[in-house]
């Protein structure tokens, strides 16, 4: 079963171009893609995320409000008991905010510079890592 990915934009973000790339790009590859558009808010990305039963969350945000929309969103997966969800964040987020991110449980930052192979290779990496199968696996040990 392919990897399925849904690729969120928040707030008032409005620039949605290199979210359309990376969906392309996953989708190239072999992953499932779901876009939300632009303009939703954390419980709109996690409804859907639940409603379409992704294996990750990536959250696309170039506003600088991602110490607003992470800790938000990480707090309704978890209110949802759906901690295995895997959340990853792309755009425009300062260095020193991203062990921040880490902190909430955000598995991976990919700042403006990481290629699309990268963000490839990252999510098969951490899906096997920390997604649903590992989850499944870990509880069964």
């Amino acid at each position: 079963m392919p990897i399925k990915v849904l690729v969120a934009k928040p707030g008032l973000d409005g620039h949605d171009r290199g979210a359309k790339i990376v969906a392309r790009a996953l989708r190239d590859a072999g992953m499932e893609v779901v876009y939300t558009g632009l303009h939703q808010t954390p419980e709109m990305i996690v409804n859907a995320a639940i409603q379409e039963d992704v294996d990750v969350v990536g959250v696309s945000i170039l506003s600088g409000a991602h110490m607003t929309v992470f800790p938000k969103i990480m707090d309704l997966l978890h209110e949802r008991e759906v901690d295995d969800i895997v959340v990853v964040a792309g755009g425009v987020i300062q260095e020193n905010d991203v062990p921040k991110l880490r902190a909430l449980g955000v598995r991976e930052v990919f700042n403006a510079e990481a290629s699309t192979q990268d963000l490839i290779e990252g999510i098969e990496r951490i899906v096997a890592a920390h997604g649903r199968d590992a989850a499944r696996r870990a509880a069964q040990a």
